[in-house]
């Protein structure tokens, strides 16, 4: 860093050489300190220069900028302001030519389409995260849920993420489907039973079914278990059994559109195996894909 620093005083030889190697030992000192620092506030700004467009699902939204403070701290790379939305609609943001650097869905569905609609670079792709998806009841309700069925027999509203654009939503019809209270095994494909038809309350996006429950305008809802942590006034009521929906996996992938490619790939991979990002994901309920 020294050497880059020119110096614009010339220190001649004279009778007074202890004294101008004095001054000159001054001059080296101070000059190069100022230089230093610039070179080295340059060098932060630089870094601060890259600032990645992160696309993520809504579930993501009080764990990710957690793990992007931690990642800036760390890289002095920033983040502009990272969308938290339901899969579906990011990726037809993306179709409508947003610019991103990052795309995490809740599914691996959404993301089979960013990638065959080409807006990933299916050699970036990593299967992130995998969660449950559970039944939640107001908190403190006495509403009792034993059993996937039992929600047709409920007095209110169902909260469920609308299967278009919601994998949430999706996940959920899945296991409606697995008991017989939707005729779609995909999740997006069917119908709801006449016993159920009436009660359900699609939502845009998995926190307004979380939303939908705390409020009491919905008896109970499907969610994933990691928004019982982001989401106060809802409690878990009834745990979803794996073999009644497909896996739950967040694919996280960089954009073809990406002008920081290698940036965004670098934060995905930090996403994974940074330690105390692992302990940010499970503060709030998300498990490291294996």
């Amino acid at each position: 860093m020294f050497d880059m620093v020119s110096r614009r005083g010339f220190v001649s030889l004279s009778a007074v050489a202890a004294a101008g190697l004095g001054l000159a030992g001054c001059s080296g000192n101070k000059e190069p300190e100022s230089a230093g620092s610039d070179a080295g506030s340059a060098k932060a700004s630089s870094k601060k220069a890259v600032g990645l467009q992160v696309f993520a699902a809504n579930s993501l939204e009080k764990a990710l900028p957690e793990v992007q403070k931690l990642y800036t701290e760390q890289t002095g790379t920033t983040f502009a302001d990272t969308q938290f939305k339901a899969s579906g609609d990011l990726v037809e943001q993306m179709r409508a030519g947003a610019a991103v650097d990052v795309l995490i869905t809740a599914s691996k569905g959404t993301m089979d389409d960013a990638e065959a609609a080409e807006l990933v670079d299916a050699d970036t792709r990593e299967d992130m995260f995998v969660n449950d998806l559970v039944i939640i009841r107001a908190e403190g309700s006495d509403t009792k849920v034993e059993a996937i069925a039992d929600v047709a027999n409920l007095d209110g509203k169902i909260a469920v993420g609308d299967a278009k654009t919601v994998p949430a939503g999706k996940y959920a019809n899945q296991a409606l489907a697995s008991v017989g209270l939707y005729t779609g095994t995909e999740g997006d494909d069917g119908e709801y039973a006449p016993e159920l038809a009436d009660k359900v309350a699609l939502a845009d996006k998995v926190g307004t079914a979380a939303a939908y429950v705390s409020t009491g305008d919905c008896v109970a809802g499907f969610v994933y278990s990691s928004d019982i942590f982001r989401y106060d006034g809802i409690e878990e009521a009834f745990v979803c059994p794996e073999d009644s929906h497909k896996p739950i996996v967040y694919p996280g992938a960089v954009a073809e559109s990406s002008e920081h490619a290698d940036e965004a790939k670098a934060f995905i991979d930090f996403c994974l195996t940074n330690k105390k990002a692992q302990k940010i994901w499970a503060k709030y309920g998300f498990e490291l894909s294996a």
